[in-house]
């Protein structure tokens, strides 16, 4: 039997959108969540290792039978796109690190299929969001 092709979408579903404004609205002020996905939306796709997106976001590697990674693996063998991730960049300086606001999963999805392949994603910079 082959193995499955890694496949992604072209672009993000809005829920993903919505998703990560809900989790940065947990880390920072709404105004500030809301440009940050506001950037996102019109970052560019980036590509990197599944596996150096967890050390960066100083995340743990999830069972692959989670419920939402395994969804996610099941994407993966059958051949489906999956959503670009979408981060915001940390600063090794001050200590912060990656935050995944949205594709947690899928980057543990992805790391179980093969930790070198590459994660479709959106990254910006904290700084770069200027808030309402």
């Amino acid at each position: 039997m082959s193995k499955a092709t890694l496949k992604w979408a072209a672009t993000g579903e809005a829920g993903d959108f919505n998703a990560a404004f809900k989790f940065l609205s947990l880390v920072c002020p709404d105004a500030k969540a809301k440009a940050l996905v506001s950037a996102l939306r019109k970052a560019k796709h980036v590509d990197h290792a599944a596996k150096d997106l967890l050390r960066a976001a100083e995340l743990p590697l999830l069972p692959s039978d989670d419920s939402h990674v395994a969804s996610d693996l099941k994407r993966i063998q059958k051949g489906k796109a999956l959503a670009p991730v979408l981060l915001v960049r940390g600063h090794l300086g001050k200590g912060l690190p990656l935050v995944v606001a949205d594709g947690y999963h899928r980057i543990c999805a992805v790391c179980h299929f093969d930790e070198n392949a590459p994660v479709r994603c959106r990254i910006v910079d904290s700084q770069s969001a200027r808030s309402a």
